[in-house]
């Protein structure tokens, strides 16, 4: 821990306690994006995921988060998404009293927290060492959740994973950095372990992986996106594997709580079909 001086940003509110340094660069930074995300729009009038812990975890951290430009809009749009993995998780939980968790990439993403799974959850999250580090310095452990420094594509931290209870798979903001190559091995990896489940997760499409240089975050820690693909690759991934539904970035349910001017571009975007399509999220069980 080191003292930092009373910061302010959009949604932080004043800093004046003790902050947790960070020290993630590359696509490790990325994750301080979609955090912010969540702790601005739990700050606004009407939020729309209301993660109380983010917002806290903003204020603790030793970081000028207003580098990142990060308007309502673009906080709207992650909640949205952190909402939509959320009641995606949340669905099969309550089919499922004893169950796996595999959070992939978890980030600083409190998920565990807002769901509280019952006692007959066992809770995973995997995410680089040094994100490891940082999350046991701001998260208290909880029964039933363990935390693998690991990068997610090595296969050793999967034998970790409970062979005999059905397993729900989430990743959020993860598959588009890996490359084809290691983002599939690491879903059938997953899925040969376990004897059922289910995937939630965001993909972008080529033409987005193509055009992301546009993508403010993705540039500014100076990280490189890798693996586009859409329904058909996923489809591709296992015979056992179903998609049971298909979501546009653009067309999350709760889209109409966006402020005016970015329900407008929504609108207008969701006309073209490369646009339309260059985010999407899916809900797979196999």
């Amino acid at each position: 821990m080191t003292s930092a001086s009373p910061r302010t940003g959009p949604g932080t509110g004043p800093q004046t306690h003790p902050s947790t340094k960070v020290r993630l660069t590359g696509e490790k930074e990325t994750l301080l994006a979609t955090l912010y995300g969540r702790a601005v729009d739990c700050r606004s009038k009407n939020p729309i995921l209301g993660d109380t812990l983010a917002a806290d975890t903003v204020r603790r951290l030793d970081y000028d988060f207003r580098k990142m430009r990060l308007s309502a809009g673009d906080a709207a749009g992650v909640a949205l998404r952190a909402r939509q993995l959320d009641i995606w998780t949340a669905r099969f939980l309550a089919r499922h009293e004893e169950a796996t968790v595999v959070h992939l990439g978890c980030g600083l993403d409190s998920r565990v927290q807002r769901l509280d799974p019952g006692p007959g959850v066992r809770w995973y999250d995997i995410d680089y060492p040094e994100v490891i580090a940082l999350r046991r310095e701001l998260y208290p452990e909880r029964a039933g959740y363990t935390i693998v420094p690991s990068s997610v594509t090595d296969p050793a931290w999967t034998a970790r994973v409970p062979s005999d209870r059905p397993t729900m798979i989430v990743a959020e903001g993860l598959l588009m950095y890996l490359t084809e190559e290691d983002g599939t091995a690491l879903l059938r990896r997953l899925m040969a372990r376990v004897p059922s489940g289910a995937l939630a997760f965001d993909a972008f499409s080529g033409f987005a992986i193509r055009a992301q240089r546009l993508n403010r975050a993705v540039v500014k820690a100076g990280a490189r996106l890798h693996w586009g693909t859409d329904a058909a690759g996923i489809a591709r991934l296992s015979p056992k594997l179903e998609i049971v539904e298909n979501l546009s970035a653009l067309e999350i349910p709760g889209i109409e709580k966006l402020p005016t001017a970015y329900r407008l571009a929504a609108r207008v975007s969701r006309k073209v079909p490369a646009v339309r399509d260059m985010a999407r999220m899916y809900h797979c069980r196999f």
